[in-house]
């Protein structure tokens, strides 16, 4: 699809109309004694706050709205780590439609809980043995579900980018927005969205370095891939951004930056102690750049805290490794 923010534009307005009276509209957070830290003026946006705890939850309703009584009738099937899972189920629940989810058999146990919880069908893989992908499409085959990607899908991203619309709205403006960066779903929605309203703000993609795909895509123009990534970020486990998305990130985000699992750690710990906030290592990317110094500090920063679905498992792990 073209990247033409003339034609993307449109999408994501009649986004922001279709999720104004579901969607939560998340609160932004400040911390001053972050903002002295960091020489800054930071604006956290908490999605982690969303339904589903992740701003998942906007492109799949956006996506699932849309389908016409016929498809609905045929139900929807996706393929997920946790989050987009979750999300489909919700949304799935919330319009009267059956959901099947395949997800790999080390996702999260509370993410495969919730999405189960939302009354979606789990599918269990292998990732070693099989894709996803594969496995999703030939369900839809034998089934006659509809697919809705977790990113490379035009209403999903423009559904994503209504977060950055409503952080601007929040903000009054920002100078550079963090956005993690998985299958480019999100940070490709909110390049949009940013370079739409405030073309001057810089829009910076941060993903783990042991993950990054993306940023390796973004520098050479070539499409990378890093399969199964082992990461405790894993909602950026995704091999690749998507034929959709890939362009998008080229055209549209001004910055790529990668970040180690111990600043991903310390920016989960970061968060809970002076923000309060539970966010998941994914979610937390941003603030992880900021802590290894591998984006300019100065004037008004927004950094996005995509979810909050953490595994109390890895959470333990992460507060205990500070002691």
């Amino acid at each position: 699809m073209e990247a033409s923010l003339a034609e993307w534009t449109p999408r994501l307005e009649e986004a922001a109309r279709v999720l104004a009276s579901v969607a939560h509209r998340t609160p932004v957070f400040t911390a001053r004694s972050l903002n002295r830290r960091f020489d800054s003026e930071l604006f956290f946006k908490c999605e982690n706050l969303q339904r589903a705890g992740a701003f998942k939850f906007r492109g799949a309703f956006n996506a699932i709205f849309r389908l016409s009584d016929e498809e609905r009738g045929r139900g929807v099937i996706t393929f997920s780590s946790g989050n987009h899972g979750q999300a489909v189920a919700l949304v799935s629940r919330i319009l009267g439609l059956r959901a099947t989810v395949v997800m790999p058999r080390d996702a999260p146990p509370p993410k495969r809980r919730a999405t189960e919880g939302y009354g979606a069908r789990v599918i269990l893989y292998d990732p070693r043995e099989r894709s996803r992908e594969e496995i999703a499409r030939t369900l839809q085959a034998e089934e006659g579900s509809v697919l809705i990607p977790p990113f490379d899908h035009p209403e999903v991203i423009a559904g994503q980018g209504t977060a950055a619309l409503e952080f601007l709205e929040q903000t009054g403006g920002l100078d550079r927005l963090l956005v993690p960066c998985g299958g480019g779903g999100l940070l490709s929605g909110c390049a949009l969205a940013i370079k739409s309203r405030r073309p001057s703000c810089a829009v910076i993609g941060v993903e783990p370095a042991l993950a990054d795909d993306a940023t390796r895509s973004f520098r050479t123009g070539v499409l990378h891939t890093v399969q199964h990534p082992p990461t405790m970020a894993d909602g950026t486990r995704t091999p690749s951004l998507g034929r959709i998305t890939f362009p998008l990130v080229r055209a549209f985000v001004d910055d790529m930056v990668t970040v180690r699992e111990e600043s991903i750690a310390a920016a989960v710990r970061l968060l809970l102690e002076r923000l309060k906030l539970v966010v998941e290592p994914s979610g937390a990317l941003g603030l992880a750049a900021l802590l290894e110094g591998a984006v300019p500090r100065g004037g008004r920063i927004g950094v996005l805290l995509s979810g909050g679905n953490i595994d109390p498992a890895v959470l333990r792990e992460i507060l205990a490794a500070a002691d």
